[in-house]
């Protein structure tokens, strides 16, 4: 019977090929808001997922997520070091500053600072030159992404990527391009520039407390957060693993900006859009072969028999349409994965995915399924 009912299904290639189109074009728009959601939700805590070696993050109290920003006295470094359980503890700084272009433009920058001496919290990947480069002169690391588009040098009538030894203007201070290097793109599209933790502090608008953030590695065996509650103890500074931090932050995106609903409406739209087309074309198919269950009906198959045939032709529909959305929604994921498209497909999405569209062809199948359940074999004589 298993062949007899995908035959059924596939005997009418219209209809076959718009239950799948429909069903994929649910499955996509499910996958790819989704996606776009976790994607951007990612973004927001970038930074952290760059700076894996970080155990805990020391910070003002009073801050909220990864970029509101308190600073805290230079003194406190040195509590936080005296905790037991610490290994290191270093500094780093994270801030906007405006750089100003050879031709006169202005951007706004992302500026990480990193210990000047061991280097902790720099670029997770060189594209060219070295990290050690910041110890020259005046020098800085740019993210490769910004460096080709909004930190473009004029050059003749065109304009070019920004290159080694090319020089830019940070809050009147000058600043040489020593590499570049690959990030994890942010939240916004500022380009990502690092310097040492001291340059940082020359760079930017000069405040009575300057130091944003303590990165802190706990010792082997040493629970995070039993050591994060204790720096909070022994410091009265704020004190989070980097998971809970990311938690914390992400948290803050979602009660304080409308991207859940923007993207949860987009999902809730390609749901039931998927749903009506799916599932009337679904039902039209049944009733068009309403003739033929009732020959099986008079021929003594059972109810039981005509449900596994409709349910095996809605999951087949379902696995096709599902594939081919999300093999798509995948392709287009990875063909934009080094710009700034925003997107992040993790195996418990697909399952979602899966789960909405099994929920879309259960749906379909049910109101099939009652048509045919009350169906009369002696149809078939009529």
């Amino acid at each position: 019977m298993r062949h007899v009912s995908l035959k059924m299904l596939m005997g009418d290639r219209a209809k076959y090929v718009s239950i799948i189109f429909g069903l994929t074009f649910a499955s996509l728009l499910i996958t790819q808001q989704a996606g776009i959601f976790l994607g951007i939700m990612a973004r927001t805590f970038s930074t952290m997922s760059d700076l894996e070696v970080a155990d805990i993050w020391v910070m003002d109290p009073m801050v909220q997520y990864l970029d509101d920003i308190y600073g805290m006295q230079d003194t406190q470094l040195y509590r936080v070091r005296g905790v037991d359980g610490v290994e290191w503890a270093v500094p780093f700084y994270k801030g906007q500053l405006r750089a100003r272009l050879k031709d006169g433009r202005f951007q706004t920058l992302i500026v990480m600072g990193i210990d000047d001496a061991t280097l902790i919290g720099g670029p997770p990947r060189m594209m060219e030159g070295q990290v050690a480069d910041l110890r020259r002169t005046d020098a800085i690391i740019v993210d490769s992404i910004g460096a080709s588009t909004r930190l473009t040098q004029q050059e003749g009538n065109g304009e070019r990527p920004l290159r080694v030894g090319d020089i830019v203007e940070i809050n009147d201070n000058r600043a040489q391009v020593v590499g570049f290097c690959q990030v994890t793109r942010p939240f916004s599209t500022m380009p990502i520039v690092y310097m040492t933790y001291t340059r940082a502090l020359q760079y930017a608008p000069q405040e009575r407390k300057m130091l944003p953030f303590i990165l802190v590695k706990a010792k082997e065996g040493v629970d995070h957060r039993e050591l994060a509650e204790r720096i909070h103890a022994i410091t009265g500074l704020g004190a989070h693993t980097k998971t809970d931090f990311k938690r914390l932050t992400v948290t803050y995106y979602l009660k304080n900006t409308a991207i859940p609903f923007n993207f949860g409406t987009s999902a809730t739209l390609g749901f039931l859009v998927g749903t009506a087309v799916a599932g009337q074309t679904f039902y039209n198919f049944t009733l068009d072969n309403l003739k033929y269950f009732a020959t099986f009906k008079a021929m003594g198959a059972t109810n039981r028999v005509l449900l596994r045939m409709i349910l095996l032709q809605a999951f087949f529909v379902g696995g096709t349409g599902f594939g081919l959305g999300a093999g798509i929604a995948s392709l287009i994921g990875f063909l934009l994965r080094k710009g700034e498209f925003a997107f992040w497909l993790p195996w418990q999405l697909l399952l979602a995915s899966a789960a909405a569209v099994s929920l879309i062809c259960l749906g379909a199948a049910a109101i099939s399924i009652r048509k045919v359940i009350r169906l009369e074999p002696g149809v078939v004589f009529k």
